[in-house]
């Protein structure tokens, strides 16, 4: 059987290549359990690497910079205002900060070269802090829900006009924080989250200069921890598919916008293709899916060109970037009786 790397020359490569010539090449490695493998990295001739994605550096510095101004703004005002619903917004906006710094991070960490050790380098580290963020917005929602319910019992006055001012000015900075990401949401997921949620909450922070209004004109005191619940409703919702997302991501599950029995459909109706089994799809990191499986192909090695082409076609059907794929010629052989597909 054939164990065959199947890159895609569409993807930035990690590998050292100081001794290969990206020309179609085979190393024959004889290991101890008696099977030849062929491995044959799936470049192109004179295919050069990717580039890589549009520096969104510049965005991710004025984002941070912005909403961390506006959350010391809104944290004060807050307090002065004895306003539960802007201190609610302020730990959302801090989440927002938060956010923002781990999709820099990743982006920074993904061009990490990968060492010995950490042979993928340290992509895996966007999941662990996805899930740190989760776990901390949780933890502080819930210091904030306790006190808007006491405040229901025992409504406080609340300054209305501060809190529409303020939330206001929340409104203009997450507008501007979205409109930054917008150019790059349509081609990057990272950078797609980011615009969603910066201009999920200056929808928010509309709600809160209505809130204020309301309040100016009518005195109803209550309705401050009531719009503070439903925020922290509203960051709940957002935070619980956060947590629950980057959980299966940090146990590598199959990432949820890819459908595995698609995938093995796919690559079961591959020309030559007797049998697929141990198919295995986890996330490298947030935004990039690696992929291992065994093809049975009774009528021998397909060739290179049949990696590349499957390599890319991963890529462009769904977005798996780092294939590797094993090709096995004996439907009889016990490595291929023995293993079972993963779908």
């Amino acid at each position: 059987m054939t164990n065959t790397p199947a890159h895609s020359p569409h993807h930035d490569h990690d590998h050292d290549h100081a001794e290969h010539d990206h020309h179609d090449h085979d190393h024959g490695h004889n290991h101890d359990h008696g099977h030849d493998h062929d491995h044959g990295h799936g470049h192109h001739r004179g295919a050069g690497h990717v580039h890589a994605p549009a520096n969104f550096g510049a965005a991710f510095a004025i984002g941070i910079a912005l909403n961390t101004g506006f959350v010391a703004v809104e944290a004060i005002y807050g307090f002065l205002g004895n306003s539960v619903a802007l201190l609610a917004d302020a730990g959302h906006n801090l989440g927002d900060v938060l956010g923002l710094a781990v999709a820099w991070l990743a982006s920074e960490l993904v061009k990490r070269t990968p060492t010995a050790r950490f042979t993928y380098g340290l992509r895996g580290s966007s999941i662990l802090a996805a899930l740190f963020n989760a776990v901390f917005l949780l933890l502080t929602i819930g210091a904030i829900s306790w006190e808007a319910i006491r405040r229901l019992g025992a409504p406080e006055p609340v300054a209305g006009q501060t809190v529409m001012i303020v939330a206001a000015i929340g409104l203009v900075v997450n507008g501007v924080t979205a409109w930054l990401f917008a150019s790059g949401s349509k081609g990057d997921i990272n950078l797609r989250g980011a615009f969603l949620h910066m201009a999920s909450d200056a929808l928010v922070a509309a709600g809160v200069v209505v809130a204020g209004l309301i309040i100016l004109l009518t005195g109803w005191l209550w309705l401050d921890p009531v719009v503070s619940l439903i925020i922290n409703a509203i960051i709940v919702w957002g935070t619980w598919a956060l947590l629950r997302e980057s959980l299966s991501m940090s146990m590598a599950a199959v990432p949820a916008q890819i459908d595995p029995a698609k995938v093995h459909a796919f690559l079961q109706a591959r020309p030559g293709v007797a049998t697929v089994h141990d198919l295995h799809i986890w996330p490298m990191s947030t935004t990039e899916v690696a992929l291992t499986c065994h093809l049975v192909m009774p009528a021998g090695h397909p060739g290179d060109d049949f990696l590349h082409d499957l390599a890319a076609d991963l890529a462009t059907s769904f977005k798996i970037s780092h294939p590797t794929v094993q090709i096995e010629t004996d439907p009889n052989s016990a490595c291929a009786l023995a293993s079972h597909s993963v779908v």
